[in-house]
């Protein structure tokens, strides 16, 4: 038995290939042949047709012929001891083999196997069906997501919506939706990784709305806990609600979020409240809309 990646099997592999190859020519210029035969004289149209197509057969025999006789002769002139050694290397490691040779080499190797591939990106949205059609004769039929612009064009869209409302619902928020589905596998509509903006476009066109800790209810005064939302602390300072982000920001107010996006709970106390009520609070209406 040869050992793995002796050129002898290498070379057997490529004499296979032109066997079935010359076979299948064979095998198609009889049948051509036949049916030449099996028409009636009369039918001359038929006929004249049916003789036109056997001519192109036993020509595209030959031509099979010729460049396996050409093939032969050029594996018996290149094939020294050395050229035998490479291809034993090749065999061994043909995916870095297949990163160093250049385009036109891919393009030689490829034909030695595969006869033609057809493409049809318009029976599936967002697939490409693709036919390899190989040197023996026998064709293989694969399925490929293909990239596009829009998220209405892609084969995934309908997955995709549905596994962020999953998460969405679960209480996650849009970066940690985004994290989920690269962990998932699943990727945008350019075969790319999620991140929240991209999480948070999606949600917007599908309307499903931000993870909130009370839902989709209006904020209440006061949380669970005994903070204060924007709303209830406004009231209980005798402030606007702008005043009272300004607060935040300046550190005059401690608060926090629970996440990007989730409402602000306010911590105040008693003393802080008697301390931060003014006589004279602003009456004019908050220009931006609480979280």
């Amino acid at each position: 038995m040869e050992p793995p990646g002796n050129p002898g099997r290498f070379i057997h592999g490529l004499e296979r290939q032109w066997t079935l190859k010359r076979e299948r020519a064979e095998y198609e210029c009889e049948r051509a042949r036949r049916q030449y035969d099996a028409v009636e004289p009369e039918n001359r149209l038929v006929a004249r047709s049916l003789e036109s197509i056997w001519e192109s057969k036993l020509r595209e025999v030959e031509k099979v012929e010729q460049d396996y006789r050409r093939w032969k002769t050029e594996q018996t002139v290149a094939l020294n001891a050395d050229d035998r050694a490479r291809i034993a290397a090749f065999g061994i490691d043909l995916p870095d083999l297949w990163e160093r040779i250049e385009n036109s080499e891919r393009k030689a190797m490829l034909r030695l196997v595969i006869d033609k591939v057809i493409l049809d990106q318009r029976r599936a949205k967002g697939m490409v069906w693709i036919r390899i059609i190989w040197q023996t004769g026998a064709a293989t039929e694969h399925w490929v997501m293909r990239r596009t612009q829009s998220y209405a064009e892609a084969a995934h869209a309908d997955v995709l919506e549905q596994r962020i409302r999953e998460l969405n619902a679960a209480g996650m928020m849009d970066a940690e939706v985004a994290t989920a589905l690269n962990i998932e596998g699943l990727r945008n509509s350019l075969d790319g990784l999620f991140d929240h903006n991209t999480v948070h476009l999606l949600r917007q066109r599908w309307n499903i709305p931000t993870v909130k800790i009370n839902g989709v209810e209006h904020n209440p005064p006061r949380w669970p806990d005994g903070s204060y939302s924007i709303q209830g602390a406004a009231t209980a300072l005798g402030v606007t609600e702008q005043t009272v982000f300004k607060w935040l920001k300046r550190g005059k107010l401690q608060g926090r979020q629970l996440k990007k996006g989730q409402p602000w709970q306010v911590d105040l106390t008693v003393q802080q409240i008697k301390a931060l009520t003014a006589p004279n609070y602003s009456m004019t209406p908050s220009r931006k809309a609480a979280s």
